[in-house]
């Protein structure tokens, strides 16, 4: 019986984004600091999967660090996913420059095909932003942000352009669903991706126009992938070869690598359910520290635990492998 219902479950989630491909590809822009954890690999990998797949459409991917090797890093795994043409840009102003210690990027970028050569040739990510958010239909574009806040932090505060006579804030309200964030630790905590630039963070998350998904630093911790990936011979490229080269660097991986960035990527696109549940209220900064509070009527929620974390790591090892 207990196999039964567990077939009929299977069938019913296939079923379920099989119908959701056909009739919707949410629009995604992915905003990533790529480059000081390698999580953000998976991230990028699953979000071309799910394109793939038809559940989403994606319309950038965009560094929010201004590291030299994070913009050619991303216009690689564009262009082994088949999109070469992707926009890319990254913060032109002040801003986080922060290397792999492993030196993950420089490993790829001498092994896989790229034209983008260093973050300094591409676009401010503010004008990227501003481009493509003016030409989506309203209340349509999900952002997912696994780094820094400081792009969204200037999308905000941007002035009209030739793009759009709004301001940044009226484009967000406009044209954005919702954002995503792998940020912060619930209910409190003190978190690298909001800490790294905490004005930025505490400007966006007070000031945000649209509902903000929390997915927290307490989620992903024990949410491991990568060793699947390592061992299984039938698959090849650069996913596998960033994991294969930095699991074994780091005693902590043992048993795979902490999967904060990847499962922000599969809620912005599938939804919360049925994988994780969710408080909703609003988050409070201090510094690099963040508190929550609970609020029946707030438009900011936190992802806690639902779905047994090795339920959710074999589905996003899946897309990392791109499983059709």
């Amino acid at each position: 019986m207990k196999f039964f219902f567990i077939c009929l479950f299977t069938a019913m989630h296939f079923l379920v984004y099989s119908q959701r491909s056909l009739l919707h590809a949410v629009p995604v822009i992915l905003d990533t600091d790529i480059g000081p954890d390698y999580d953000d690999v998976g991230a990028v990998a699953v979000l071309h999967a799910l394109a793939d797949r038809g559940e989403a459409t994606p319309l950038a991917i965009l560094a929010s660090n201004k590291n030299e090797f994070v913009a050619p890093t991303i216009n690689l795994f564009n262009t082994y996913f088949g999109r070469p043409d992707l926009p890319n840009g990254a913060p032109k102003g002040k801003a986080a420059d922060i290397g792999a210690w492993q030196k993950w990027p420089q490993m790829l970028l001498s092994k896989y095909p790229h034209t983008i050569t260093s973050t300094a040739q591409v676009p401010d990510a503010v004008t990227i932003y501003r481009k493509i958010l003016s030409l989506q239909p309203d209340h349509s574009v999900t952002i997912v942000s696994t780094g820094f806040l400081t792009n969204l932090s200037n999308l905000l505060y941007s002035k009209p352009d030739q793009f759009s006579k709004l301001t940044g804030t009226e484009l967000v309200k406009r044209k954005v669903s919702k954002l995503v964030s792998m940020a912060g630790g619930f209910p409190k905590g003190r978190e690298y991706n909001l800490l790294i630039d905490s004005t930025a963070s505490a400007h966006v998350f007070n000031y945000w126009p649209t509902p903000i998904i929390f997915s927290g630093f307490e989620i992903g911790k024990d949410i491991k992938t990568g060793l699947g990936l390592v061992h299984d011979t039938s698959v090849s490229g650069p996913v596998k070869d960033v994991f294969a080269f930095c699991i074994p660097k780091a005693k902590e991986d043992s048993a795979g690598r902490m999967t904060w960035d990847e499962k922000a990527v599969l809620v912005a696109i599938r939804g919360v359910m049925p994988y994780f549940g969710e408080k909703r209220g609003h988050i409070v900064i201090h510094g690099g520290n963040n508190e929550w509070k609970d609020d029946a009527k707030g438009s900011q929620y936190y992802l806690t635990k639902l779905m047994p974390d090795e339920e959710i790591s074999a589905i996003l090892e899946k897309y990392m492998k791109q499983v059709k």
